[in-house]
């Protein structure tokens, strides 16, 4: 009895401390129930009626999913729209070429008329947060459910929420989507009414050499001096309706946009973040984690850094060649560093045996209400892990090396073409081959630099198999063997010679008399359709091993929530990609014995990481301009330095990137974009002690549009507390 009150008491008082600081990635509907007492206790000066407000307009309204992945925020009447510079990256590098390097050179729109349409980038706003947990359950009674997959089901989930509207009479509008999401594992279910716009155009961003200072060696490290920011507007119809992008659309009239304060933080300040977190996984058992870290972790770490060497080394070669790599290679490097950070996290904060502890705390409390399952669930969930690990192990290697690694892999479908050679009908092989060449075209135009697919292709099969053995590889492998003597470097160079996507000339030349003798030995063809077999074998296996994983999953997050409801601790589900609200402060931390990290930097460490010769440390000359004058204008601190980043002990990961930082008044004071590397750990385990996310200071954010950039215009837009 001793030993469980001792194991009680050292796993539930770090609960109760880190529950009622700053853990916590909180629905908003839970705020005035669970938070609005602690909160205010830290020193929240608002209401959390101004934060969140079911029946009327709040600081909500003005917090936007960008994209599919980040968060933005409107910070004018006019549709204004700040995030971060690695968020709005994909569209301005697609807008970019050697001759426009606005990824490089920055732009800057200095009237209406030279915004720049985004092809295909959508901003969302949150319309309305309903907990529909009671319709839902009634729902799953009626409806038949052979496989009991019902509760999770996002094809499903959709079909309710369809109904719910009928019944609720909620009148469809232009723009307007319906998602229904499942929370703590399907025990709670809320639907969230949204409004997507489409007609989004850049405004304006930094170079480079600011908005990616640092580039990847200070990715996930603290201190940062990034000014990681960048701006779009929405653009509606003269209603405020969405619509497709057209000349006569005009900036929205939003509803509410943020107030933006001058007068910045100082330490132990109160602050609070809102975004769209996309995943983590707090609810997992030890097994759980030990499995990420030698599947996802390890093959991130793994086969991205090879892929990433290889195509670094192209893309210093040729300015074209880095304009177009130079987003995929972004997106790979963040999750690359991420991987490795995690694990060495996990390791070092020993989370494996918290996680532990944690279990036990269940287990036991199960035992002591004669309720067996916790412990059949937990065994469940140990042995599936155990089953599907092999599995997924192959299934990350064939994903990470095979698939992400290889852009050209992305070959259009013939499966049509060849089913139409098959029949002999002309028509339907002039239809097929008219369809596969419109494909081709756009193929061609997503590869365009074959010899540096070619290099990285060869990296990554060396790769894939160094990390699986022969006997369990994806059969082209065997091929390889037998026709290439097991040179896998002589096969790429035979699917870009051969193939009849190996290049244009190659597809041209097979228009002109397609057969189906060619479609079936193609190289490329074989290859995709092996990776595509090997992605199958994985899935069912996992599939099998997964089929009682949700059920268990559930019933251990129940339980999970009815032991912390039973000692008083608010609750959260795991993030996945629904609005949220985390709560902290303004504070150092020490990473290690005898080393302290203050909590904000200043221009002048901007200047001391300069190295012209490195392209991650390059300083814009006006920069240094501005820096030598000391011309900060009204956005330097009180001492006169410019400030330029900070931290708080925040709960966020991966999603939150772009959101919005409030004070106590719940004004913009900074725009979170990262997260220090001792808090990599996070998304399994968070630790106030150690986690913090990196801001970039609002004040740092004008200045460089103001001073640096000379878009005063923008500025006047905005609404700024001094």
């Amino acid at each position: 009895m001793i030993k469980k009150i001792l194991l009680l008491a050292a796993f539930t008082f770090p609960i109760l401390h880190l529950a009622f600081a700053d853990e916590g990635m909180w629905m908003l509907t839970d705020l005035k129930k669970q938070n609005e007492v602690a909160m205010t206790e830290l020193g929240l000066q608002i209401s959390v009626d101004d934060i969140y407000n079911p029946n009327g307009i709040s600081l909500k309204d003005a917090v936007v999913h960008f994209g599919s992945g980040c968060t933005g925020e409107v910070i004018s009447a006019e549709g204004l729209v700040l995030t971060n510079h690695h968020c709005g990256y994909g569209s301005i590098a697609q807008l970019s070429s050697v001759d426009h390097d606005y990824l490089t050179n920055g732009y800057w729109a200095m009237n209406r008329e030279q915004e720049l349409p985004c092809k295909g980038l959508t901003i969302t706003f949150i319309d309305q947060i309903l907990d529909v947990t009671d319709y839902v359950k009634e729902q799953l009674k009626k409806d038949p459910d052979p496989n009991g997959v019902n509760y999770l089901s996002p094809k499903y989930l959709a079909i309710v929420a369809k109904r719910f509207a009928t019944t609720e009479n909620i009148k469809d509008k232009p723009g307007q989507v319906l998602e229904l999401k499942a929370f703590y594992g399907g025990n709670k279910y809320y639907m969230f009414i949204k409004t997507t716009y489409s007609d989004i155009r850049f405004v304006g961003a930094p170079p480079s050499s600011i908005g990616k200072f640092g580039a990847d060696t200070d990715n996930w490290m603290w201190p940062r001096h990034t000014g990681d920011f960048s701006m779009f507007r929405i653009y509606a119809n003269s209603n405020g309706e969405p619509t497709p992008y057209s000349k006569s659309n005009i900036p929205l009239k939003v509803k509410k946009h943020l107030t933006i304060s001058l007068d910045g933080y100082r330490e132990g300040d109160f602050t609070f973040v809102m975004g769209f977190p996309g995943k983590n996984w707090r609810y997992m058992i030890s097994d759980e984690v030990e499995e990420r870290m030698q599947t996802v972790n390890f093959m991130r770490q793994h086969v991205r850094g090879v892929r990433q060497e290889a195509l670094l080394q192209e893309m210093q070669k040729d300015p074209a060649v880095r304009i177009h790599y130079a987003s995929k290679y972004a997106s790979s490097a963040n999750y690359w560093k991420n991987a490795i950070g995690m694990n060495e996290g996990l390791i070092r904060l020993k989370v494996l045996e918290t996680k532990r502890a944690q279990q036990e705390q269940l287990l036991s409390r199960g035992r002591e209400l004669k309720d067996s399952s916790y412990q059949k669930a937990f065994n469940q969930i140990r042995n599936i892990v155990q089953v599907r690990r092999p599995a997924l192990y192959h299934q990350q290697a064939i994903q990470e090396a095979l698939i992400t690694g290889l852009d050209f892999m992305s070959i259009p479908n013939v499966s049509a073409l060849m089913e139409a050679l098959k029949s002999k009908d002309k028509v339907k092989i002039n239809t097929a081959t008219d369809s596969l060449k419109v494909a081709a075209n756009g193929y061609f135009a997503s590869v365009p630099f074959p010899e540096v697919e070619r290099i990285v292709a060869k990296k990554m099969l060396q790769t894939y198999k160094e990390y699986i053995p022969a006997d369990q590889r994806i059969g082209i492998f065997a091929i390889i063997d037998k026709r290439f003597k097991g040179n896998s470097d002589a096969f790429v160079d035979a699917c870009f010679k051969y193939s009849i996507f190996g290049s244009k000339d190659n597809f041209d030349k097979f228009l002109r008399k397609p057969n189906l003798y060619k479609l079936g030995f193609d190289w490329m063809v074989l290859f995709k359709s092996s990776i595509t077999e090997g992605l199958l074998q994985t899935a069912i296996a996992m599939a099998e091993a997964n089929k009682n994983y949700d059920a268990a999953h559930k019933v251990w997050v129940k339980g999970m929530m009815d032991m912390k409801r039973s000692s008083g601790i608010p609750i959260y589900p795991d993030a996945n990609s629904t609005l949220r609200l985390s709560y902290g402060r303004v504070l150092p931390y020490t990473p290690a014995d005898g080393v302290v990290h203050k909590y904000y930097t200043t221009l002048s460490g901007v200047m001391q990481k300069e190295d012209p010769n490195n392209w991650e440390f390059v300083v814009p000359a006006k920069l240094k301009q501005l820096y030598q004058a000391k011309d900060f204008g009204r956005y330097a601190m009180s001492n006169g330095e410019m400030p330029v980043c900070f931290i708080v002990n925040t709960d966020n990961t991966g999603g939150n990137s772009g959101s919005p930082v409030f004070n106590a008044k719940g004004q913009l004071i900074g725009t979170g974009f990262d997260r220090n590397y001792e808090g990599l750990t996070g998304d399994i385990a968070f630790r106030p002690s150690s986690q913090r996310a990196a801001v970039v200071d609002i004040r740092y954010t004008l200045f460089i549009i103001d001073k640096f950039a000379g878009a005063s215009h923008l500025i006047k837009e905005l609404t700024i507390s001094e």
